[in-house]
């Protein structure tokens, strides 16, 4: 079996990046996601369990699913859409959503996936920057969608609601014409620093998921998979659809806004043994009341995303009897850490993010001079690419042991009387505070400390801001953290600023008090 290693220390040693392509059947001049995740794989055997926000599941074999995207490649070539034309898809995980995906990769053509929670500032970005040929959505969501904008494209407009009664009338057969330098999707960050940017990725790209799938998160043949990200996102896209199906592994998948009840009982009626999602799903599970009474089979979890709290951490191995895996890497970098859990072996250190990815790649923590820092020692991620560092943006340390440990992005940590602070521990201990929602933690400006942390605070309801909360909270993390991590100063607000998929946008409190304390006090 390809990359079937018996310790992390035998990988460590022979595990080469040539070998991923034993995981499939194509040839560099013929290769097709859809193949590879779909035609090769038992026609009889599950590919895809969803589980909806009403509390009803769906679930399609192999052999449906690879008829379904044939029809849908011949349905996007009568509609004049030809190998290499941008095709957004705007749906909640459905069937609709996995045919459209794949049946556009079949075709050729390159998918642009869209979290449904958009609004239409965020959906006629994406349509107008990838010079979009058509559309896949519902009649209830195509409002969002400029009607100049459609104009001005020629955007074809396809409707789930019909699609799978149109897909009917057209062959199920398609004979595919790509190869691993094809390009197949276009896929969007976030934006927590600014504009949303786009990358482009070819279909040999699933070669590193399909690795990261097998040594990271340790599939094994009977395991039964299970991913609530939304494919809308980086993480929903490889992790919760491609690289379960590379192994022939079903999508399991929720739909809708997250559910803990519902996810809970679909760990539980699928008999899940192991499941990823991003950090802050794993909080909210562990939060929930009725977590006792659900039966959960699951053997091991993963999180990626931000940081993952101590708290969250404790509760998974409390309730669960599990420590997290971790995974960590960038939509431009590609896997940069991660736990090994192909290997009985392998020890997790909880809170960190696992050791360097194996196979050559070069990583190093370097401090502003370029020079490699000792262990221990925070500096900024980087990448050996071309001849030259390529700069993450993001702040770490490696310990004595070789694992990985995650500070924060360069932007967002805290130097403060000369001590390095990571935003995401402090407010894990703010978050812990009974009369506190959630919180943003950001460095403000102070002529004697450089920069003092600062908690920007939303309240749980039958709370009120004032002066005595504020001394309590302060008072609360002093107990939690070490005497300069604690927040000086404390603002009670309605919202956080987020991106569309949840997470902070520090950078805008951050402008924020650098304007305000550039001000000076008001009079």
């Amino acid at each position: 079996m390809s990359l079937d290693y018996k310790s992390y220390e035998e990988a460590k040693e022979k595990f080469k990046w040539k070998e991923r392509w034993t995981l499939f059947d194509g040839t560099k001049d013929h290769f097709n996601i859809a193949h590879e995740c779909i035609d090769r794989h038992p026609k009889n055997e599950y590919a895809i369990r969803i589980k909806f926000c009403d509390g009803r599941s769906e679930m399609y074999t192999f052999g449906q699913f690879s008829e379904y995207t044939c029809r849908f490649a011949n349905y996007l070539e009568a509609k004049g859409i030809e190998s290499g034309d941008k095709v957004v898809i705007l749906l909640f995980p459905s069937i609709e959503l996995y045919v459209s995906m794949f049946g556009a990769f079949r075709r050729g053509a390159v998918a642009v996936m869209c979290f449904p929670l958009f609004g239409p500032e965020a959906v006629n970005f994406r349509l107008s920057k990838s010079n979009a040929k058509a559309i896949i959505t519902t009649k209830s969501m195509i409002n969002l969608v400029d009607k100049e904008l459609v104009d001005i494209l020629g955007l074809k407009i396809i409707y789930a609601d019909d699609l799978m009664a149109e897909l009917q009338n057209c062959s199920d057969t398609y004979k595919w014409r790509t190869d691993v330098d094809s390009i197949c999707m276009m896929q969007f960050s976030s934006g927590t620093t600014g504009e949303p940017k786009s990358i482009l990725y070819k279909h040999g790209a699933i070669s590193v998921a399909g690795v990261v799938m097998k040594l990271g998160n340790g599939l094994r043949p009977d395991d039964i998979y299970f991913c609530p990200s939304s494919p809308g996102w980086g993480h929903g896209i490889w992790y919760g659809t491609i690289a379960p199906l590379i192994h022939g592994r079903a999508i399991g998948t929720f739909s809708g806004k997250f559910d803990t009840d519902k996810v809970l009982e679909a760990l539980e009626e699928w008999g899940v043994t192991i499941m990823a999602a991003i950090s802050s799903h794993y909080r909210l599970i562990m939060e929930s009341p009725n977590i006792e009474r659900y039966k959960v089979k699951l053997r091991t979890v993963n999180y990626t995303g931000e940081a993952m709290t101590k708290g969250t951490i404790a509760a998974l191995k409390r309730v669960w009897g599990i420590y997290p895996a971790a995974q960590y890497g960038t939509t431009e970098a590609g896997p940069i850490a991660l736990d090994f859990m192909a290997f009985d072996n392998w020890v997790i250190k909880p809170g960190s993010l696992g050791k360097l990815m194996l196979g050559g790649i070069k990583i190093a923590i370097l401090d502003e001079y370029e020079k490699e820092v000792p262990p221990g020692t925070t500096g900024q991620v980087t990448l050996w690419r071309n001849n030259a560092w390529f700069k993450i943006g993001d702040s770490a340390y490696i310990d004595e042991d070789g694992y990985f440990w995650y500070v924060g992005r360069i932007d967002d940590v805290i130097i403060s009387a000369g001590y390095t602070i990571g935003p995401i521990e402090v407010e894990g201990a703010v978050n812990k505070h009974p009369a506190v929602e959630e919180c943003a933690v950001v460095g403000s400006p102070d002529k004697n400390r450089g920069d003092i942390v600062k908690a920007v605070v939303v309240l749980n309801k039958g709370y009120t801001g004032s002066k005595d909360l504020e001394e309590d909270i302060k008072a609360f993390v002093k107990t939690r953290l070490s005497k300069h991590e604690y927040p000086r100063e404390i603002e009670f607000t309605t919202e956080l600023p987020k991106t569309p998929d949840g997470k902070i946008k520090r950078k805008i409190l951050k402008e924020r008090e650098k304007q305000l304390k550039a001000l000076g006090p008001l009079e």
